[in-house]
């Protein structure tokens, strides 16, 4: 399925029928992430998941667009206004958090609930381990390693998993066939790294509106192997969504729905009524 917008052609995925669900990915993934739990909801739900600019499928824009998450932020509201799905389920993962709830925050009659699998919606540069490792990543060395090293894939997509052997050679091909060329990496990849220090006013401005969404229903399904975010964040995400419940799948890593779909799907029962 393809959605023509101002900044290029979104592309993703439309299957099913039914109240929708709308799958937000992060970075360095696209809607693949979420073919686990589309195929077991699409015979009851509408699925939509699109692909965001540079990501998968989708067009990647050479000028004019930063891919910054408030560049993305802006694009999802385009294809939300495209789509129009009406009130939804909301699954977000990883920068697909920040990037998704500026439109959630300024429309909350349209959030039927949310899912959140390891992801964040504040700054997270004051964290110590966090703070360094972000500020490593904003300067030259972090431009290169991404550049040249493909760093997102190849080092740290593999460290954040529970279990390496989830991720198989042919999930990880799908995922580094679409980062082949070393321009890609450093224009779609690299900003995202940086905005952990670029983008720290949106970051407050997103906590700073949580309490829109206050009443929203919400299920936190937290990879507790995840070495990139910490286990506090999924108690930070009780914050921004006070009616949360927090289910952690201790095993799992940062991609919980990629290693242990079963035990995500379960978790998000009371919100999807399979």
């Amino acid at each position: 399925m393809e959605w023509r917008l101002s900044a290029g052609t979104v592309r993703g995925v439309d299957e099913g029928a039914g109240p929708p669900v709308v799958f937000v990915h992060g970075t360095p993934t696209f809607s693949y992430e979420y073919r686990h739990l589309i195929a077991a909801l699409r015979g009851t739900r509408r699925c939509l998941a699109p692909d965001h600019l540079g990501f998968g499928a989708s067009d990647a824009p050479q000028d004019g667009f930063s891919y910054a998450p408030e560049a993305h932020a802006r694009v999802f509201a385009e294809w939300m206004a495209a789509v129009r799905p009406g009130p939804a389920l909301f699954v977000l993962h990883d920068f697909g958090g920040p990037i998704a709830l500026d439109w959630l925050l300024s429309h909350p009659d349209q959030v039927l609930g949310v899912v959140v699998l390891n992801s964040f919606a504040w700054r997270v540069d004051d964290d110590p381990a966090l703070g360094r490792a972000a500020r490593l990543m904003h300067g030259g060395l972090g431009r290169f390693l991404y550049r040249y090293a493909n760093a997102s894939l190849r080092l740290l997509m593999p460290s954040v998993y529970g279990d390496r052997r989830k991720l198989t050679k042919e999930v990880h091909a799908r995922y580094l066939a679409v980062f082949r060329a070393r321009d890609r990496r450093e224009r779609v990849l690299y900003p995202l790294a940086k905005s952990l220090i670029d983008s720290r006013a949106y970051f407050e401005s997103l906590w700073a509106r949580r309490a829109a969404l206050a009443a929203a229903p919400a299920v936190v399904v937290w990879g507790g192997k995840d070495t990139a975010f910490p286990p506090a964040f999924a108690a930070r995400w009780a914050e921004f969504f006070p009616r949360a419940q927090v289910v952690r799948l201790p095993a799992a890593g940062h991609w919980p729905h990629e290693e242990d779909p079963a035990a995500v799907l379960a978790a998000m029962a009371p919100l999807t009524g399979r």
